[in-house]
């Protein structure tokens, strides 16, 4: 096991054109570990400039470099050598997630990590099975297509799952010939930077990914505004992809939304009770709640209502908060003061509405960005905390006793991104699975995840799929090509 000791973090640096540069301003910003309060390190600050030069590089590469001649085989054989040191290095990778991010070690050593290997893996092998199609078409033509990339490719990733979320994203664009540049959250750089040091070791030819950490305002506008970039893949909150959805109009680059979301976790008098409360709680307090699917609106049919918020709120309050390295844990730090501060503001909020505390609602501890997990109980659809996107450990319980209200009240939302249904009848299973309006539905379970299937939203948490097939179509484009057989 890698200890905190083992892993010596060094000021982090751009990196643009396979250099390890400062940023052309010279100025840095500190990276904190939110349990701790303390600075891990600093890391150079990118803006404009910065911006512009690793465009310049991505350009070059995908126009003259080797990476879009490259044979597909040979970029899947790339991606796999990434993967494998990624494998390699999971553990200090895991334990570097935990203290920038502030989420347990369980989680990145369980659910982070595996799951960003097996991004890397499902999409090496992607990399040679990008293909056109014959078309019959009228006359004395031979039709065809090719599906070519798209160019440089501007990604933009918020700062609950820092590495994943890189994995999302780098890892289709490469597989299908393109180039990055890649700005990660200014909360959370550490793990990406790392991961530009892997690249290069696996033999990434030079100004395929570009690194820029920086702030949103300066380094992120700058790459949706970028007039040479082609595409912009942007995951975060519904209000800064509208601002991105702007300045991407300025060239009409192609663009991918992830969004928010404030999904309903629904659960039936017919469900196993047991399961439906273990699986509120994965839906709500995993990764302290900081989860654009996060189950944080529960509907609870009437008759079961009592029994299932006593036994959800026994297990909540016995959840173990605390030290995110200690292997026990089972909800970290939040990520920021500023997210902290947020959270206990709609907590506030919640009470003065009414809704009824049942537990938690204040901070954990005098140290770091520790909140109790919170439920309240009684909720109205209509309060803030059932509307607005909290981000943060705190569930919304509603009653309901008749299935087509509270189908109406759960997509009487401006977010679209999930949701869940916890029963036993299968036909009840597959209506619900029809009239809920979000882009993945979980039956029975929660937060299930695979490289292989799709995931994005409807309504205001965005558009495009990430993962499976259909991410090949965010960063590929499509050519016609006609041949006159005739005379």
């Amino acid at each position: 096991m890698v200890s905190k000791e083992d892993i010596q973090i060094k000021p982090g640096k751009l990196f643009i054109n396979g250099k390890w540069v400062d940023s052309v301003s010279g100025k840095t910003f500190d990276v904190l570990n939110p349990a701790t309060e303390e600075v891990l390190t600093s890391v150079a600050e990118g803006d404009k400039a910065d911006i512009d030069l690793a465009v310049s590089a991505a350009r070059k590469a995908f126009e003259k470099g080797p990476w879009k001649k490259m044979d597909a085989r040979e970029r899947g054989k790339i991606l796999l050598k990434i993967m494998e040191l990624i494998e390699k290095n999971k553990d200090e990778l895991a334990l570097l997630e935990t203290m920038d991010n502030g989420k347990p070690i369980s989680e990145t050593t369980n659910a982070d990590l595996p799951l960003v290997i097996d991004c890397l893996l499902y999409y090496a092998g992607w990399a040679d099975k990008i293909h056109g199609e014959t078309i019959p078409v009228r006359g004395e033509y031979f039709n065809y297509t090719t599906r070519e990339p798209v160019g440089v490719v501007g990604q933009i990733v918020p700062w609950n799952f820092p590495l994943l979320m890189a994995a999302w994203k780098i890892a289709p664009a490469l597989a299908c010939g393109n180039t990055v540049v890649f700005k990660p959250a200014e909360q959370t750089p550490l793990t990406v930077l790392r991961l530009g040091e892997i690249c290069q070791e696996a033999g990434l030819p030079d100004g395929v990914l570009n690194i820029v950490p920086g702030y949103g305002p300066t380094a992120g506008a700058a790459l949706a505004e970028h007039m040479d970039v082609d595409k912009i893949a942007f995951t975060g909150e519904n209000a800064t992809g509208q601002i991105i959805m702007r300045a991407a109009s300025k060239n009409l680059k192609r663009i991918s939304l992830e969004l928010g979301g404030k999904s309903p976790n629904i659960v039936f008098a017919d469900s196993d009770i047991d399961s439906a409360v273990a699986g509120a709680m994965t839906g709500i307090f995993f990764n302290q709640g900081e989860v654009c699917c996060a189950g944080s609106r529960l509907f609870i049919e009437k008759s079961i209502h009592d029994e299932f918020v006593e036994k959800l709120s026994d297990k909540t309050a016995g959840m173990r908060v605390g030290d995110p390295v200690d292997a026990d844990t089972q909800m970290g730090a939040q990520v920021s003061k500023e997210q902290f501060d947020k959270i206990l503001g709609y907590i506030d909020a919640g009470k003065q509405e009414g809704a009824k505390l049942v537990t938690g609602g204040e901070r954990c501890g005098e140290r770091g960005y520790f909140i109790k997990p919170t439920i309240f109980d009684a909720v109205d659809n209509n309060m803030k905390i059932a509307r607005e996107e909290i981000f943060g450990p705190v569930v919304s319980t509603i009653s309901f006793d008749d299935i087509d209200e509270m189908v109406r009240q759960s997509n009487l939302s401006i977010f679209g991104l999930a949701a869940a249904v916890w029963t036993k009848d299968i036909k009840k299973a597959h209506r619900l699975a029809r009239d809920l309006k979000a882009g993945t539905i979980w039956i029975n379970t929660y937060n299930a995840f695979d490289a292989a299937s799709p995931f994005g939203g409807f309504k205001q948490s965005g558009f495009g799929r990430e993962l499976g097939v259909h991410a090949l179509e965010l960063y590929t484009q499509v050519k016609s090509v006609w041949i006159n057989l005739g005379s």
